[in-house]
């Protein structure tokens, strides 16, 4: 049975398509194919369809990571299809948390800086109004937040 995991942050053509696709990357680099399943989404709708954004696009492939997909928004559903729910920022977490009305799904919904062990960034800041230094920053952080996130799922 494979483990599924929804990265989501606020427009999902930036954050959350990166970490979704770096992801995708570590597990075909250790061979866990098809153990653990990735998507992503945003808490918006501004982009729904868009692919994402090409300098985000620019900045994963300086590091030889291909970024795909299709904006999405997150729907209530999600909270039953994922095991984990990870977050780029606070407001994308307390977006999330506010659609779980009953509030059943709070513990399968975490930061993604949690998972940085060589970054001391508390979010995964927003690039998309920022320079190319903001987008390589983003990549570095996912980056190693998806490596210790790999590790604790891979320990489960």
């Amino acid at each position: 049975m494979s483990y599924k995991l929804l990265f989501v942050c606020l427009g999902n053509i930036c954050r959350s398509p990166s970490a979704e696709n770096i992801m995708n990357y570590l597990i075909q680099q250790k061979g866990l194919d098809g153990q653990i399943i990735c998507d992503s989404a945003g808490t918006s709708s501004y982009h729904i369809g868009a692919s994402p954004d090409r300098r985000m696009r620019a900045a994963a492939a300086r590091r030889g990571i291909t970024l795909v997909g299709e904006a999405r928004q997150f729907d209530v559903s999600d909270f039953e299809k994922f095991d984990l729910i990870l977050a780029m920022d606070r407001s994308n977490y307390q977006d999330i948390l506010r659609l779980d009305r009953d509030n059943l799904y709070r513990e399968k919904v975490r930061l993604m800086c949690d998972y940085a062990s060589q970054y001391q960034d508390k979010e995964v800041p927003d690039p998309y109004y920022g320079g190319e230094a903001g987008f390589d920053h983003v990549i570095d952080l996912l980056l190693d937040a998806c490596e210790g996130l790999l590790q604790e799922t891979r320990s489960r």
